[in-house]
């Protein structure tokens, strides 16, 4: 059921209907985002605890992308929170502090072709896991954002946790710094879609570029959107170049 919002006092039955994006960033803006996930691992015996997080799940166009972020416990970086909460110049300045003073980080990718092969939840939960595997040194306990990876390791699925874990909401942030930025090159390749402003979001802006133009190879054929508009862009050569066989990748 949608939440509403009464305008005021003298007209009760006067509201206003939040949608289920309006109602949820509401939420998360009164989570407080601290260490006590981390406090606790690290009082279980955890040395190496990395947040993970995924951003992208709900484009309409290009990969997913995952980061994982292990942070130091001697040093604190202030602001950190759901990347969803801060703006872009925002994001931009405490990406580059968590790189420099975190102890390990890590950034993984699955494309739109994958996302299309194994749905958009399986293709996140790749991604968070090869984000994981990249890291250097290992993690030796994982705080996911709401799901669980397909790893050996010690692991906590926390619902909203890029709200209310740091080291989440630091793998959030490094996540949706690099996708945002990958979507601005893409906006030279495909600049009839508007994919820098929107990052291939379901925008009116973008729906209406999809249905005059059709999709991009790079735009998931299995989101309801980009097969209903079913008109084809050629084919880049690169892309023609690229294997289609899909490897198994191992565990943790």
């Amino acid at each position: 059921m949608p939440a509403t919002l009464k305008l005021s006092a003298d007209a009760p039955s006067t509201v206003r209907t939040l949608s289920a994006s309006a109602a949820k960033l509401r939420l998360l803006k009164k989570l407080r985002c601290t260490l006590r996930y981390e406090k606790r691992a690290w009082e279980s015996g955890a040395v190496l605890v990395a947040g993970v997080d995924e951003v992208g799940r709900g484009s309409l166009f290009g990969p997913v992308v995952a980061a994982a972020v292990i942070l130091d416990r001697g040093y604190r970086i202030r602001g950190l929170r759901d990347s969803k909460l801060l703006l872009p110049e925002r994001r931009e300045v405490l990406a580059v502090r968590i790189r420099e003073h975190c102890v390990a980080w890590a950034v993984a990718a699955v494309d739109a072709a994958r996302i299309d092969e194994i749905n958009i939840y399986q293709a996140s939960r790749v991604a968070m896991r090869d984000a994981v595997q990249q890291l250097a040194p290992a993690a030796d306990h994982l705080l996911v954002d709401a799901v669980r990876l397909d790893c050996d390791l010690p692991q906590q699925g926390i619902i909203h946790g890029d709200a209310l874990s740091a080291s989440i909401a630091a793998a959030s942030i490094l996540a949706k710094v690099e996708r945002d930025r990958m979507m601005r090159e893409w906006d030279t390749v495909f600049p009839l879609y508007g994919l820098a402003s929107h990052k291939g979001y379901s925008t009116p802006q973008h729906l209406a570029a999809l249905q005059q133009y059709g999709p991009t190879p790079m735009h998931r054929q299995s989101f309801a959107p980009v097969w209903q508009n079913p008109t084809p862009q050629e084919v880049l050569a690169f892309m023609q170049e690229d294997a289609q066989e899909i490897s198994v990748e191992p565990g943790c």
